[in-house]
């Protein structure tokens, strides 16, 4: 199922998703859970302090919405949500691209776009995908980074949750060239907005185990990494979180995410 990750949910949509949703249950790489200082976070005590309001936030407002929608929504009728608001995120992905001078990926993305709002009935059947057609998402952030723009110290953003400075200053542009912007009608726009961050913190709910340890270093440490494959293009290694061989032990799990 294709879900929208953290650059596809712009605006209300994305402020809607805490910090704790965002960050490692987009898929994020492992990484160690220890409390020790990050030199890519300076503003440990100012950031720790919006973790937790984005994380009360999440597991009191926007989690049990999100585990009631998807008890009562349809499997399918989740896929083709998800595959809607993703298709979306391909006309991002295509200016990113050529802004970035990737044009293979910027032709990849707009062929996906086009497949999938015709043949695949606005976006909701990923037909593209069953041709093998397929491209890395980028957003202005990454754009950024591409252009020589250093990505600054990490911050966790009231509501938005994680970012550095760099994909904060990319926010507006990343939230402009997405359609939903667009939509004139405030009901129409907040719902989409809303249904968007349900169904995509909804696909997120069966990776809370993975967290351990120190909650606020492992989110920030499995973020800041997958942040850094995402600006690479896969460039540092294989991400053992896509990979079917990835095994853990029960016993990884004893500290794990308490409800």
């Amino acid at each position: 199922m294709n879900r929208p990750s953290m650059q596809t949910v712009p605006g209300l949509g994305r402020a809607l998703l805490a910090g704790l949703a965002l960050a490692v249950l987009s898929g994020c790489a492992t990484t160690s859970s220890s409390t020790g200082t990050n030199p890519e976070d300076p503003w440990e005590g100012f950031n720790r302090g919006v973790f937790a309001f984005n994380d009360t936030l999440d597991r009191y407002a926007l989690k049990p919405v999100a585990q009631g929608y998807r008890f009562v929504t349809p499997d399918p009728v989740q896929t083709g949500v998800g595959n809607f608001f993703s298709n979306l995120g391909e006309i991002r992905t295509t200016l990113n691209s050529l802004l970035q001078g990737k044009g293979a990926n910027a032709g990849a993305s707009t062929g996906r776009f086009l497949i999938n709002s015709t043949v695949g009935v606005l976006g909701l059947f990923d037909v593209a995908s069953h041709m093998d057609l397929t491209a890395r998402e980028e957003d202005f952030g990454q754009t950024l980074a591409v252009w020589g723009v250093d990505s600054g110290p990490y911050l966790v953003l009231p509501l938005l949750g994680p970012s550095t400075l760099r994909d904060t200053g990319g926010l507006p542009v990343d939230m402009y060239t997405y359609p939903v912007t667009y939509v004139e009608d405030d009901t129409v726009r907040y719902s989409l907005r809303g249904l968007q961050a349900i169904d995509a913190r909804a696909g997120l709910l069966d990776q809370e185990d993975l967290i351990r340890g120190d909650r606020y270093s492992f989110i920030r440490d499995s973020w800041l990494q997958r942040r850094r494959f995402e600006v690479s293009d896969g460039e540092l290694g294989e991400d053992p979180f896509a990979s079917d061989g990835f095994d853990l032990e029960g016993t990884d799990f004893d500290d794990a995410f308490a409800e």
